[in-house]
């Protein structure tokens, strides 16, 4: 079998709360883990979109408007759909692995962590595609 999911490849989530949200995978587990014994991906990606912003708007508007919210979870192969893009983030490797999970507080430092990862490279300009809100 092909490995689709590979860390960088972004996905779109088919089922649950965050359906429809963009996510980067970070670690792919294909066999599986005595929790979960059936493959699955750990996943960080964008729970609230950036709003859009324009030329007129001041310094202070942009920065707020600018905001991503992020989130990061354990999904199943079959609940997500893989795309032809992918990310490379070097930094989000070693920020979250499956004992993250296993601490709220972990679970809140690395998504802080990420947060600021993905407002840095929305506000640099990189991949905005990832940014945006799907459409039906």
């Amino acid at each position: 079998m092909v490995k689709v999911y590979k860390p960088g490849k972004v996905a779109i989530v088919l089922a649950g709360r965050q359906a429809g949200k963009k996510v980067v995978v970070i670690k792919q587990l294909d066999e599986g883990t005595k929790e979960r014994p059936y493959p699955h991906a750990i996943v960080a990606g964008v729970e609230r979109y950036p709003l859009k912003v324009t030329k007129r708007m001041g310094a202070k508007k942009l920065a707020k408007r600018s905001k991503v919210k992020p989130f990061i979870k354990s999904i199943n192969y079959s609940h997500l759909f893989p795309t032809r893009y992918a990310l490379e983030l070097e930094g989000l490797k070693g920020i979250v692995s499956s004992e993250t999970f296993k601490e709220p507080s972990q679970r809140e430092d690395s998504k802080k962590q990420i947060k600021k990862q993905l407002e840095e490279r929305y506000t640099s300009g990189k991949n905005k595609w990832f940014f945006t809100p799907l459409r039906f």
